[in-house]
């Protein structure tokens, strides 16, 4: 079973990787590689709606 404290670190850990991706994508728009500015800014999405979603799992467990 997994315990609240995990689901905290995984949340924890998702919502720094999201802001780094995120930062990472801004940087790449403002440089003019919009190709990657695209991909991250897709990863930035899905990591948020993964947050999403395990905050709505943990608010449940």
């Amino acid at each position: 079973m997994t315990s609240a404290a995990e689901l905290s670190s995984l949340s924890s850990t998702l919502k720094e990787l999201n802001d780094r991706v995120s930062s990472m994508a801004e940087s790449a728009q403002a440089s003019g590689s919009e190709d990657m500015a695209r991909e991250l800014f897709a990863v930035e999405r899905s990591l948020a709606g993964a947050l999403r979603r395990l905050g709505r799992f943990t608010q449940t467990a």
